[in-house]
């Protein structure tokens, strides 16, 4: 069984890797059983976080605004986690977002990992929900900023402890790091022609957003300019 670990969480714009951002990032140094450092972020990722993210995390637009960009953020998440094993509720999903934003600065990011979510639907078959807060409910673990990432993944650590405590002599092979597998493709960034484009787009339809243009990918700024003509129109010549 694993007794040193990096358990982190990612609060994101949406589900999905591939077109959403990371807002923040924190993680947990956990060191034979007892949290030994932390790191903790918020991102300004260059879009507008959409208003059922800030529903559920509580984390506003005002709030990430002097942040640290995602390359700032994300090195300074790797420098914490060196080559440690990662630990997660639903673990492949924060990895997912992590992998895709390294990747997307020009590095690579493969690392084996601990699954929560698996080890309690493994071990306790019988309770209604895996979730991370009925999790910690059910052992009595205190969350104070549930949907925040430092408190996630601290809960997420405290969690690991209580589940190895009760379950771990009977079944070790259940709580044994293994590798993390997410296939990506690095993303280009947005073009020169697009980004001209995109401005002239929005002030001549007099769009005011907080996307910050420089930041989007090329895929981003074609979903975002399609976007616009569909519901405003092309620029009349």
């Amino acid at each position: 069984m694993e007794d040193s670990y990096v358990a982190f969480d990612l609060e994101t714009t949406g589900l999905r890797p591939k077109y959403d951002r990371i807002l923040e990032i924190g993680a947990v140094r956990v060191e034979g059983g007892e949290v030994t450092g932390t790191y903790e972020t918020f991102i300004d990722c260059g879009i507008e976080i959409p208003q059922r993210i800030t529903q559920l995390t509580g984390i506003t637009q005002e709030m990430i605004q002097g942040s640290p960009g995602t390359r700032e953020a994300v090195e300074g998440f790797l420098d914490f986690a060196g080559e440690e094993i990662l630990l997660g509720h639903n673990v492949l999903f924060d990895y997912s977002f992590m992998k895709r934003s390294v990747v997307n600065l020009g590095g690579t990011f493969e690392r084996r990992g601990i699954d929560t979510l698996a080890i309690s639907r493994s071990c306790l078959p019988q309770l209604p929900g895996k979730s991370l807060d009925k999790m910690a409910a059910y052992y009595g673990i205190t969350q104070e900023q549930h949907h925040r990432a430092l408190d996630d993944a601290l809960t997420a650590a405290r969690l690991y402890e209580r589940l190895k405590e009760d379950f771990g002599e009977d079944h070790p092979e259940q709580f044994k790091a293994v590798p993390l597998v997410f296939k990506i493709k690095k993303e280009s960034p947005i073009t020169n022609s697009q980004k001209v484009y995109l401005r002239d787009l929005l002030k001549y339809h007099r769009i005011e957003n907080n996307v910050k243009i420089e930041m989007l990918t090329k895929s981003e700024a074609s979903r975002m300019i399609d976007g616009i003509i569909l519901e405003y129109g092309k620029m009349k010549r």
